[in-house]
């Protein structure tokens, strides 16, 4: 029976950590991704200009040196403007927030190349066809757009999403309790490095093969009716 010497409850409490870092700042990123894609396709230059300065420095920096950027700095940031605000009492920033923060915003980085090449892929004359019967930019966007951009992005999408669980590893650095921390507290007291790391990368295997069952479900519901289509 595999012994995990009484800290099995800690690794399951990092794994439920991780899990719930990765989906919140999937939710935030994809929001990123989607304003980004807006912005750089835009016909206002300031707005493309940017999101091309956003995307360029967040894929541009290891990822580590943006947690680690957005935690430190951004506790320099909240209290400087508090500060300027006349509010005294010193603002700390919690390594979650921190971690979601950096996550999605290197997620969004990525998501809005992705959601531009996807937006740029439906063809032009579906959206005049779609103004031209009097649908609102709303309507348009519900109905017409994202139903074929969410299609196009899904690879992409779901391939981003991976790295990102994975990179969940590195907000260790700044006292979170996610899986990596877990685990290294277990090796600390039991000093069995091995047992405990591999247990832990299996955990991870395990996540990632979930969410590539998980996204390759959801590709074959975006594309039912089209996979089989015959192209002349």
């Amino acid at each position: 029976m595999f012994d995990l010497e009484g800290f099995g409850h800690l690794l399951l409490q990092g794994t439920l950590m991780t899990i719930q870092l990765a989906l919140v700042s999937l939710a935030f990123g994809l929001v990123f991704g989607l304003i980004g894609a807006a912005m750089k396709l835009s016909r206002f230059a300031i707005l493309r200009v940017l999101a091309g300065i956003y995307t360029a420095l967040i894929r541009g920096i290891p990822e580590l040196m943006v947690i680690l950027f957005v935690y430190y700095g951004g506790v320099i940031l909240l209290n400087n403007l508090a500060g300027w605000l006349g509010y005294d009492s010193y603002i700390d920033v919690s390594a979650f927030a921190a971690g979601v923060a950096a996550l999605s915003l290197t997620f969004g980085a990525y998501a809005t190349e992705i959601f531009r090449s996807a937006i740029r892929t439906v063809p032009r004359n579906q959206i005049e066809a779609a103004r031209a019967i009097g649908m609102s930019p709303g309507t348009t966007f519900r109905r017409i757009l994202l139903p074929q951009v969410w299609r196009f992005a899904l690879p992409g999408l779901g391939n981003t999403f991976l790295i990102i669980l994975k990179e969940t590893a590195l907000v260790s650095v700044i006292g979170l309790d996610e899986l990596m921390r877990k685990t290294d507290i277990a090796v600390g007291y039991t000093k069995e490095p091995f047992t405990f790391f591999l247990f832990a990368a299996l955990i991870y295997l395990g996540m990632t093969a979930f969410v590539m069952a998980v996204q390759q479900r959801l590709e074959r519901r975006a594309n039912r009716g089209v996979a089989g289509r015959v192209t002349p």
